[in-house]
């Protein structure tokens, strides 16, 4: 009997990764992959718990599929779940936490022969890289390969740490393999991703640096792309790599959280403002048209409206390609949640308003910067004449006439009209 199953993926692209390798999966044991909105046998809906919001969106997906189809199998997975071991909904069949995912096929066999209710949660620390391993991403023009897991910085207003446990990280062997395979079969761009990215290798005595000069020999590479590193990752041998290696995009994101040092040091962040900007200029020095993007948080307890001030002028004197907003959230068991001076929701979102305001200022900013200029992006979407795709440095580009998907285009930026950088 052939079952029919959808999945959802919330959150980061480490979700992502694992979601696509639990469809192919399935796929590949007889399950036809449905899309999630559809009365499907089961539903596996892969949970986020970084914010409050994580957690309502997590629970509503849930409680969406067991409604759709009161007689299918209903998985829930991941960070939620690992957060929220005594979680439970009528109707919710099989909970996973953050281990196990690779196991679905059997999970699910287990299941369907018992039709008893699963939980797969444990105590203990998880000690080693859960493998996985994906050679086709559908309908997409860049694959991501997770290279790593869990993070030990314990940032003060950060759940991930405790429900992703301590650094882990694939063999370097096995992350060249899977690009060379994603390059055979036709990807042009390689993103790589993680908890801690930037950390990979601690566990394993090899550096990020190390494992970089590797994947930019692979044959066939066009595009290599780095999903987010923290600035005190950057270190020399990473940037030298960077400076050497075209195939390296001209795109970093690099997480900045607080442009004030008093709320950094609240944060526990492991670097101040002086640091951060001077690492700014030394990446610009090799890549002086880089686009940097960035995550902040706002209205975290004790943030005065000078020391937010202090934010916004730090955001414009960097000069971010474009920065990613969070009002502060509250997450039980962080340190955070017990600082005195915590602001009420009206305030954090007014002034999430003002920096994403200020977000779009500085997008179209670095934008104007290529008027005019030859770029080079890959089609992604073909839609009503137009072709749409992004450059290297992330530039969303819009140019008449349908190209053909996952090829490179090269034209000149026109004009700006924003979020499309319009070429001809």
């Amino acid at each position: 009997m052939m079952r029919s199953v959808g999945i959802l993926s919330l959150g980061c692209k480490v979700n992502t990764y694992e979601s696509e390798y639990v469809m192919n999966q399935l796929k590949n044991n007889g399950y036809q992959i449905k899309n999630f909105n559809d009365i499907c046998d089961v539903y596996i809906i892969n949970t986020c718990t970084v914010t409050n919001t994580s957690d309502i969106k997590s629970r509503k997906m849930i409680r969406n599929a067991i409604s759709r189809n009161p007689d299918a199998c209903v998985v829930a997975m991941g960070c939620f779940i690992e957060a929220n071991h005594d979680y439970s909904e009528e109707g919710l069949d099989i909970v996973i936490g953050n281990r196990d995912k690779s196991k679905i096929v059997a999970i699910l066999d287990e299941y369907f022969s018992k039709k008893q209710q699963m939980k797969l949660l444990y105590s203990s620390e998880y000690e080693k890289f859960e493998d996985m391993y994906i050679d086709y991403f559908p309908g997409r023009t860049r694959a991501f390969v997770k290279i790593q897991d869990g993070c030990e910085n314990f940032c003060s207003y950060c759940i991930i740490p405790y429900v992703r446990g301590k650094c882990r990280s694939k063999k370097k062997k096995d992350v060249i393999l899977e690009i060379s395979d994603l390059v055979h079969h036709g990807y042009q761009e390689i993103v790589l991703t993680g908890i801690h990215t930037g950390n990979y290798g601690v566990d394993i005595d090899c550096s990020f640096a190390q494992l970089l000069q590797e994947i930019v020999q692979i044959n066939g590479l066009k595009r290599l792309r780095i999903s987010s590193i923290e600035v005190t990752e950057l270190t020399d041998e990473v940037l030298e790599v960077i400076r050497c290696n075209s195939v390296i995009v001209d795109h970093l994101h690099i997480p900045l959280q607080a442009g004030s040092d008093e709320i950094l040091t609240l944060m526990n962040r492991k670097y101040n403002l002086d640091e951060f900007m001077n690492m700014i200029k030394k990446i610009r020095s090799i890549r002086p048209n880089i686009a940097i993007t960035t995550d902040v948080i706002v209205g975290f307890p004790g943030e005065s409206r000078e020391m937010f001030s202090k934010t916004l002028a730090t955001c414009k004197q960097i000069g971010f390609a474009k920065i990613h907003v969070f009002p502060y959230s509250e997450r039980k068991g962080t340190k955070a949640m017990d600082l005195p001076n915590h602001l009420e929701n009206d305030e954090k979102k007014r002034r999430a308003r003002e920096l994403l305001s200020l977000s779009k200022q500085l997008e179209i900013s670095y934008f104007s910067k290529f008027l005019n200029q030859e770029v080079v992006a890959l089609i992604e979407v073909c839609k009503d004449g137009y072709s749409y795709g992004h450059t290297g440095n992330f530039l969303y580009i819009k140019i008449r006439g349908e190209y053909e998907h996952n090829t490179f285009v090269a034209g000149i930026v026109r004009k700006i009209d924003y979020p499309y950088c319009i070429v001809e």
